[in-house]
């Protein structure tokens, strides 16, 4: 491969870093044409883009890109693909679901939002990262909860109100 043809990829792959947020890399050597095929499927019906890549090359985008990537770089061994999502748990629950009937891929490493994570062990807690919108919804259920108390207070004293009230009037005939 040519000096140009490396840095039209690493200058590609610098672009996905920057225009995706967060980014899994992942093994998945060993896995047949179907397995692999179908796996470029869910990835696609997931909108996460899977990448095979070089190390080298790999290792230069990231170099190359603003963040801080030093502690992904000693898990670039051997074959890896990268998967870059704009969700930071979409990519895990594809790989546990794609792992119920195939051993690979395995995580090396993963970049979500802004935090560095390494080894396969990860994964069961990479799966129950919130994205951003599930974040502000549970705020946004938190502020509502004390609101719901008082107004469910309010109608349940307007009910007992109401039924003294009832009980008072049949007495008095």
């Amino acid at each position: 491969m040519r000096r140009e043809e490396k840095n039209t990829i690493i200058d590609s792959l610098a672009e996905r870093i920057k225009e995706y947020n967060h980014f899994y890399l992942t093994d998945t050597a060993q896995l047949n044409a179907a397995d692999t095929s179908d796996l470029r499927r869910k990835c696609f019906e997931s909108d996460i883009k899977l990448i095979v890549v070089k190390n080298t090359l790999l290792k230069r985008a990231l170099e190359q890109s603003e963040g801080n990537f030093e502690e992904l770089f000693p898990v670039l061994k051997g074959t890896t693909s990268v998967m870059f999502a704009n969700s930071g748990n979409a990519p895990a629950k594809l790989i546990k679901e794609f792992r119920r009937r195939h051993d690979k891929p395995l995580l090396k490493g993963a970049y979500v939002q802004e935090s560095v994570y390494i080894g396969d062990n990860m994964l069961d807690m990479l799966v129950f990262v919130k994205t951003r919108d599930e974040l502000i919804g549970d705020i946004i259920l938190l502020l509502q909860s004390p609101a719901r108390n008082v107004i469910s207070a309010l109608q349940a004293g307007g009910n007992k109100i109401h039924g003294v009230l009832e009980t008072l009037s049949k007495k008095e005939k």
